[in-house]
C-alpha cells in the first residue's frame, strides 16, 4: 500500500472512531425499576418523547426499565460514577440525603395537588439543594404513589394486624422503623427479587403503589390488598456526574422537559390507581380499606424521632402541614 492511501486509510479509521465516539456521547441513559405498564415506565417513555423532540439530532434518551440497569441503590452509585447518567429514585433517596425522609412519614402528603405545593415549597427550593452537594441534580418531581399493603396472610385493618408479618420494604431506615412499630418484621430487598420471595414464602408481604402492584403481577402471589395509603412516595428524575458534560441547550432542554412531564405524570397515576384497582380485584385479590386514625395515632412515633434526628426536618414537617391546609 501506498504512503498515500495509508495515510487516507488512517484518517477515514480515526475518523471513525470519533464520529463512534461522538455517537456514544449524545446517548442519554435513564434507568428506573419499573415494569413495562408502570407509571415510573410511562413517566420516564413521556420524558424521553418530548426531550427527543426537543433535541433533534443533538442528543437521544434511551430509557432502561425493569432493574436493566442496577436497582435503585446501584443506580445512585452509578450516578455518581457516571456510568448511568438519570435515575427516577424514590425511597433510597432517603438513604443518601437524610431530609428526604420526609416523605418517608406516614399521612404527611393529602392529595397530589398537596404534593404540588410541597414540590414547589420544599422539595425544588431546599431538599434538591441538599441532594445537589451530594452528587445529585433533581431535574423534577414525579411520582411513585400512594402505598398500599399486599400480604398471603390476612387482611391488613389496624397496624397491630401487621404483627409478624415478613414485609418486604424498600431502602430506607424510616420505612423499617415505621413497620416495625406497627409490629411487622420488615426487610429491605431490591425490587427485582420480591416477586420471587413472595412466591416462595421468603417475604410474605410487600407495601407499593398500585401502579407497582398491577404491572409486577404481584395478584398472581398474593391474596390480600389492604388499601392504608400510608405513605405517599415521589420519584425524582435525577441526573449525576455526567451532567455536568452536556452543553447547556441539553440541559436546558431536559430540564424543560422534567417539568413540563410533572403535571402528566400526576394525570396518568390518577387514572391507574383507579383501572389497577379493579382489574386486582378482578385478578382474585381480596380488596380492603383500614381505619387511618388508628395508622395516623400509632405513627405519631416516628415524627418525634425524624425531627429530632434530620437537622431541618421539624421546620419541614410544620411546613408540609401547613400546605395541607392551605389547599383546603
Amino acid at each position: 500500500m501506498s504512503f498515500n492511501r495509508k495515510l487516507l486509510a488512517s484518517v477515514l479509521f480515526a475518523g471513525s472512531l470519533f464520529a463512534s465516539a461522538a455517537s456514544a456521547q449524545t446517548e442519554i441513559k435513564l434507568g428506573h425499576v419499573g415494569e413495562p405498564g408502570s407509571l415510573l415506565a410511562l413517566s420516564a417513555e413521556e420524558f424521553a418523547r418530548r426531550v427527543n423532540e426537543k433535541l433533534g439530532d443533538q442528543a437521544k434518551i434511551v430509557v432502561f426499565g425493569s432493574s436493566q440497569l442496577g436497582g435503585d441503590s446501584e443506580l445512585l452509585k452509578k450516578l455518581k460514577l457516571g456510568t448511568v447518567d438519570m435515575a427516577l429514585p424514590s425511597t433510597v433517596m432517603s438513604s443518601e440525603v437524610p431530609l428526604f425522609g420526609l416523605f418517608e412519614l406516614p399521612y404527611l402528603v393529602k392529595d397530589r395537588a398537596h404534593m404540588a405545593r410541597l414540590r414547589d415549597e420544599i422539595v425544588m427550593p431546599v431538599m434538591a439543594p441538599a441532594a445537589e452537594k451530594d452528587g445529585f441534580k433533581i431535574l423534577g418531581v414525579w411520582e411513585n404513589g400512594f402505598r398500599q399493603i399486599t400480604n398471603s396472610k390476612r387482611p391488613i385493618e389496624k397496624p397491630t394486624d401487621l404483627q409478624g408479618i415478613k414485609l418486604r420494604v424498600p431502602s430506607g431506615i424510616w420505612r423499617v422503623k415505621m413497620f416495625q412499630s406497627y409490629g411487622a418484621n420488615p426487610s429491605p430487598m431490591a425490587f427485582s427479587e420480591v416477586f420471587v420471595a413472595l412466591q416462595t414464602g421468603v417475604m410474605d408481604g410487600q407495601e407499593n403503589p398500585l401502579a407497582q402492584i398491577y404491572p409486577s403481577r404481584f395478584y398472581e402471589v398474593q391474596k390480600y390488598l389492604s388499601m392504608t395509603n400510608h405513605v405517599y412516595t415521589p420519584a425524582y428524575l435525577t441526573a449525576g456526574r455526567s451532567w455536568k458534560k452536556y452543553s447547556p441547550e441539553i440541559q436546558k432542554a431536559l430540564t424543560d422537559a422534567a417539568v413540563e412531564t410533572q403535571p402528566v405524570v400526576y394525570e396518568i397515576a390518577a387514572k391507574m390507581d383507579e383501572d389497577f384497582l379493579q382489574k386486582l380485584k378482578d385478578g382474585g385479590m381480596q380488596v380492603n380499606q383500614v381505619d387511618q386514625s388508628v395508622f395516623v395515632t400509632a405513627s405519631e412515633g416516628i415524627y418525634k424521632d425524624f425531627a429530632a434526628q434530620v437537622p431541618e426536618a421539624k421546620d419541614l414537617i410544620q411546613k408540609a402541614q401547613e400546605l395541607a391546609k392551605s389547599g383546603s
